[in-house]
């Protein structure tokens, strides 16, 4: 059908679309009257108000009591008719988290959704450049993990504007606390306890901690080890407990490791390691071999994930679960029952099992 043949309303409706389409009209901005839009085209106010009432059936504008008409954020009106769900991640292509990604988008391609990817490098910037990005494009919803969740969100106000826009959100692995919004999280303090009480029941009294303390994954499983050790009535040494940046991640474990394994006298010197990941108790490994120690017969280790890693030296890694893909599904899951039900969305938090490989040996208790 040509436009001669449309209804004149129709017509309106299509010229007013394209102004609010092309960003000659922006969000938020009001619109022209129905008397000035009617001088301006040559027709009726009852034409006029034809077109505005399906604009805003569909959800293009906004009339305000009192006020005038305003346009209304395009976005909302494309999520009818774009399915698209936004996943941010501190990292994509690295570590568990190509499962997580993978076990989201089955769900969502099984479901119609269009997956829209993006990756923080664990750096507040690059989360601020990964929500505008996300939010510049038409978006029916966003899967998000937090960036060094334990340093505040600098980018609230991005979340500010998808609860005001109606988008729906959650987050995975952990969440900023101030914002009500679902999450799927590991139990990390949980995890962070049965590490230390493994090793503990096996024997080990010094037992060193290494734990990356920007994200609140880290510093709950630091927690956690820190409880066990009450539990157990043993002090935690604070010479043996590591913190450390996302910056520093690459040398600074390592040659704390290097430091407590040969400068330390044998009274004092760790006979355990507990790593903030498996990605840290390989690289751990590598520290142990350089000051000629073998895991285990001289130095435990466990990690944490359960990750590939775990299984891909000759030191079969001792570690705690993480979900992975079904974590990425039951977001999946959760954004499209949001979308489409208009469902709250629950969290949901996964207890941690320990894995016993070959990296943890029994000592006799000193």
């Amino acid at each position: 059908m040509n436009e001669r043949k449309l209804p004149k309303y129709m017509q309106l409706k299509q010229e007013l679309l394209s102004w609010l389409e092309s960003g000659k009209l922006l969000p938020g901005t009001q619109f022209p009257s129905e008397h000035e839009i009617s001088q301006q085209f040559q027709m009726s106010r009852q034409t006029v108000r034809q077109a505005f009432s399906e604009l805003e059936k569909e959800g293009w504008l906004e009339r305000i009591q009192g006020k005038g008409t305003f346009a209304r954020h395009p976005h909302r009106a494309y999520s009818e008719r774009v399915k698209a769900v936004g996943i941010v991640t501190t990292y994509i292509s690295d570590y568990i988290f190509p499962h997580i990604v993978r076990g989201a988008e089955a769900r969502l391609r099984d479901h119609g959704y269009r997956l829209l990817l993006s990756s923080t490098d664990n750096n507040k910037a690059k989360e601020m450049e990964s929500l505008a990005l996300m939010t510049g494009e038409p978006l029916s919803g966003l899967i998000i993990e937090p960036t060094k969740s334990a340093e505040g969100n600098l980018n609230l106000a991005y979340f500010l504007s998808l609860q005001e826009r109606g988008i729906p959100f959650l987050m995975i692995n952990e969440k900023y606390p101030e914002l009500e919004c679902p999450c799927l999280r590991v139990d990390d303090e949980r995890g962070g306890y049965k590490a230390a009480r493994h090793l503990l029941e096996r024997g080990h009294r010094r037992l060193a901690g290494f734990f990356k303390t920007d994200d609140r994954q880290g510093v709950n499983r630091l927690k956690g080890f820190l409880k066990a050790h009450r539990e157990a009535g043993v002090h935690a040494t604070p010479e043996l407990v590591i913190t450390y940046s996302t910056e520093q991640k690459e040398q600074q474990p390592y040659m704390e490791a290097i430091r407590l394994l040969t400068t330390l006298d044998e009274s004092r010197r760790p006979s355990a390691f507990v790593c903030y990941n498996d990605e840290l108790a390989v690289r751990l490994i590598q520290a142990a071999a350089a000051c000629g120690l073998r895991v285990p017969e001289d130095i435990s280790m466990i990690g944490f994930d359960d990750s590939s890693l775990a299984e891909a030296t000759g030191v079969k890694l001792t570690t705690l679960t993480h979900p992975k893909s079904e974590m990425g599904d039951l977001a999946a899951r959760q954004i499209i029952a949001m979308i489409e039900e208009g469902a709250a969305g629950e969290d949901m938090v996964f207890e941690p099992q320990l894995v016993e490989r070959s990296s943890v040996q029994a000592v006799e208790s000193t």
